[in-house]
C-alpha cells in the first residue's frame, strides 16, 4: 500500500503535465489551471499520508527494473522514501500547490496559459524525482530535469530577448555544476562500485580520491544552489514570471544542492577539509550577497540576492556539520520566501507591472492583506523572536560560534543586513506616499483572493514553522536521526549563558537593522538615487562587484574569440583543403566538357592527334 502511494505522489505531476501538454489548448484557462493544481495537490496529500507513516515506519525502497549493468555493480531504476525525503515532498508539494493556486489569478491574462502550468507541473515531477531518485543516477535525472524546466521557465516571456539571454545563463551555468556532479558520480562509481545510497552508506570509507568526489558534488551545489562563483544566474532569473521566481527560489530547485550534500552526509563527513571549503564558500557569499541586495531597487531583486545570502548560511550549516540545522532553515525559507516573493507578484500586479520601489510606496492602505503578510515574513526573515526564522538563523549562528568565530562573525554581519535591506524594501514599497503615476495609483488594489490565499497560508507557516525545532527540545533534529548519525549538533545541550548571550546579540543586530531603515526611509523619507548617480561602495555594491563584467572579460569573450578564429580561420583552412578535392575534378571535367560540342571536324583531329602520339610512343619509345 505504501509503495502504491508513493508512486501516486510521483505520478500525479506527471500527468498534470500530460494532460495541459497535449490539451491544454482546447481546454478553458479554469479547467486547464484546476487540473494543475489539483495534480500538485494530490501529490501533496499522498506525501501527507507518508510523512505519517513513516513517524514509525521504516524508510522504503520502491526498485521498478533494473536499468543497466557494468562489471562491478547494476544501477537500478528505483525510488528510495526516507524521512529526509518525506521533509522535502512535504514542502515541494504543499508550497508548489500554494504557487499553482496562486497562478491561475496571477497568471489569467497570459495567451500561453496551458503552456506555463504545463512546464510549471513538469518542473514538480522532476523535483520529486531528484529528492526520491535511490541512487546518484536517478538523483541525476531529476537533477538534469529541473535544470531544463527552469530554462523553460525563466524564458517563458520569449518575446523579449533579455528574458532569452536570462534563460540561457541559468541554463549554461549550471551545466557547469553539472559537469561537477557527472565527475563525482564516476569517482564514487570507481571508489565503492555502486551508486546506491543505502549501499554508499553502509560500506562508505576514506579513499585518497573521496575528496576528489565530494569537492566534485559541492561544485555541482554552487551551480544549482547559487553559490560564489556559480550564483550569477540567480538574479537574472527574475526575468520569469513571479510565481516561477518563488517556485525556484523557495522550495524546490536552489535547495537541491542542500538536499544532495544532506544525503550524501556519510561521504562529507569523511573530508573534513572539503567541508571547511564549504563553510567558507557559504559565509562569503552570504555577505557578498547581502551587501548587493543593499542598494537594489527592484523589489524582485532584493528578494533574489535575499535568497543567495540565506543558501549561503544554509551552507556554512552544512560545512560545519550541522546538516539538520541546514535542513531546519531551508523549511523556514520556503515559508518566508514563498509568501516574500509571492508578496512582490501581488504588489506588480497591483501597479501594473513596476518593479521599482522607487517608483511605489504608501501601498499598504489599498493592499492591507498583502502588507501583513509581507511584514511577517520581513520579521521571520530578518531573525525576530518567536518567528520562524529567528530559530534557524540563531541555530545558525550558535554552530558557527562553536566552530568558528571568524565565520560567525561573517554571517552575523549578513543577517544585520538582512534585516536592513528587508525593511528597507518593505518602507520603500509600503510606507510613505506613492510616487507612480496618478493612473498607477487610480488603479491601486488588493490582489484576488486565489493570490491573497496563499500569502496568507504562508505567513502563517512562516510565524509558527520555527515550532519543529526549539532549543533543547527539537523534533526536526529526532526525525532526522536515522538519516543524519554524526551531526555536530544532533544531541544538543542545555542553554547556557553564552548561547542565550548570542541570541540576544542576534537580536540586537536585527534591530538595528530595522531603527537604521527607519530613520532613512520612513523618519527622513529617503528615495534612493538614480542608478547613475551612485558613488563609492555603494557603485561597487550596485554593480554586483563587476562580477558579471570580469566573467565576460576572462572567460565569456576569450570563449568567444577563440570560437571565431576557429570558425574562420582554422576551419576555413580544413574545409578549403576538403573541398578541393571536390573542386579539382571539377574543374578537369569542365575543361574536358568543352570538347564535346558536336563539331565532326575537332573529333578528326583529336583522333588524329591520338593516332599520331600511339604511333610515336610505339615506333619511337620501343
Amino acid at each position: 500500500m505504501s509503495t502504491t502511494i508513493l508512486l501516486l505522489t510521483l505520478i500525479f505531476p506527471l500527468v498534470g503535465t500530460l494532460i495541459n501538454g497535449f490539451w491544454g489548448k482546447h481546454l478553458s484557462k479554469k479547467v486547464s489551471g484546476t487540473i494543475a493544481t489539483l495534480a500538485i495537490a494530490a501529490s501533496f496529500v499522498t506525501s501527507c499520508l507518508f510523512f505519517a507513516y513513516i513517524q514509525d515506519g521504516e524508510p522504503v525502497k520502491v526498485v521498478l527494473f533494473e536499468w543497466m549493468k557494468f562489471n562491478y555493480f547494476s544501477i537500478d531504476f528505483g525510488f528510495y522514501f526516507d524521512q529526509l525525503a518525506a521533509l522535502w515532498l512535504m514542502f515541494i508539494t504543499g508550497i508548489g500547490t500554494l504557487i499553482h493556486l496562486y497562478s491561475t489569478s496571477y497568471m489569467s491574462h497570459d495567451e500561453n496559459f496551458s503552456k506555463f502550468f504545463t512546464y510549471l507541473n513538469f518542473f514538480v515531477f522532476f523535483m520529486l524525482i531528484l529528492v526520491t531518485g535511490s541512487n546518484l543516477a536517478m538523483m541525476f535525472i531529476g537533477w538534469e530535469g529541473v535544470g531544463l524546466c527552469s530554462y523553460l521557465l525563466i524564458g517563458f516571456w520569449y518575446k523579449n530577448q533579455d528574458y532569452n539571454n536570462a534563460a540561457k545563463k541559468a541554463f549554461i551555468m549550471n551545466r557547469i555544476g553539472d559537469l561537477g556532479f557527472l565527475v563525482g558520480i564516476f569517482v564514487t562509481g570507481y571508489l565503492f562500485h555502486t551508486l546506491d545510497f543505502i549501499e554508499l552508506k553502509e560500506q562508505s570509507f576514506l579513499a585518497p580520491t573521496l575528496g576528489i568526489a565530494t569537492m566534485a558534488f559541492f561544485i555541482a551545489a554552487t551551480g544549482k544552489s547559487a553559490q560564489l562563483p556559480l550564483y550569477t544566474w540567480l538574479p537574472d532569473a527574475m526575468a520569469g514570471p513571479t510565481p516561477v521566481s518563488a517556485l525556484i527560489h523557495a522550495a524546490t530547485m536552489v535547495t537541491a544542492g542542500i538536499f544532495m550534500i544532506t544525503r550524501l552526509n556519510f561521504l562529507f563527513d569523511l573530508t573534513p577539509d572539503v567541508q571547511h571549503i564549504i563553510a567558507i564558500i557559504g559565509a562569503v557569499t552570504s555577505l557578498v550577497a547581502a551587501t548587493i541586495a543593499l542598494v537594489q531597487n527592484d523589489i524582485k531583486k532584493v528578494l533574489a540576492y535575499s535568497t543567495v545570502s540565506q543558501l549561503g548560511l544554509m551552507f556554512l550549516a552544512l560545512g560545519l556539520g550541522a546538516y539538520e540545522v541546514a535542513v531546519f532553515h531551508v523549511i523556514t525559507h520556503a515559508f518566508f520566501k514563498a509568501c516574500l516573493f509571492l508578496g512582490s507578484g501581488s504588489v506588480i500586479h497591483a501597479v501594473g507591472g513596476e518593479q521599482d520601489m522607487r517608483h511605489m510606496g504608501g501601498l499598504k492602505k489599498h493592499m492591507k492583506i498583502t502588507y501583513a503578510t509581507f511584514f511577517i515574513s520581513t520579521l521571520a526573515i530578518s531573525g525576530f523572536p518567536p518567528l520562524s526564522g529567528f530559530f534557524s538563523k540563531d541555530e545558525i549562528l550558535l554552530t558557527a560560534f562553536h566552530h568558528n568565530t571568524v565565520l560567525w562573525v561573517v554571517a552575523s554581519l549578513a543577517s544585520i543586513l538582512t534585516a536592513f535591506y528587508m525593511f528597507r524594501l518593505l518602507f520603500l514599497t509600503f510606507s510613505n506616499k506613492f510616487r507612480g503615476t496618478e493612473e498607477q495609483e487610480h488603479h491601486l488594489h488588493e490582489s484576488p483572493s486565489a493570490m491573497t490565499m496563499p500569502l496568507i497560508i504562508l505567513a502563517v507557516l512562516a510565524a509558527v514553522g520555527g515550532l519543529i525545532s526549539i532549543p533543547g527540545s527539537s523534533w526536526l533534529n529526532e526525525f532526522l536521526k536515522p538519516v543524519i548519525k554524526n551531526s555536530a549538533t544532533l544531541h544538543h545541550h542545555e542553554l547556557g549563558t553564552t548561547e542565550y548571550l548570542l541570541m540576544g546579540l542576534a537580536v540586537v543586530g536585527a534591530l538595528i537593522g530595522l531603527m537604521v531603515a527607519y530613520f532613512k526611509y520612513i523618519k527622513n523619507k529617503q528615495v534612493p538615487v538614480n542608478d547613475n548617480n551612485v558613488s563609492g561602495l555603494q557603485k561597487l555594491f550596485a554593480n554586483k562587484y563587476y562580477l558579471d563584467e570580469i566573467y565576460m572579460l576572462i572567460i565569456v569573450n576569450p570563449l568567444n574569440f577563440f570560437g571565431s578564429f576557429f570558425k574562420k580561420q582554422i576551419d576555413g583552412l580544413i574545409n578549403g583543403v576538403v573541398l578541393s578535392f571536390g573542386r579539382v575534378p571539377s574543374e578537369l571535367s569542365y575543361q574536358g566538357k568543352k570538347a564535346q560540342n558536336g563539331n565532326i571536324g575537332l573529333y578528326l583531329f583529336a583522333f588524329v592527334i591520338g593516332v599520331c602520339g600511339l604511333l610515336y610512343y610505339l615506333f619511337m619509345c620501343y
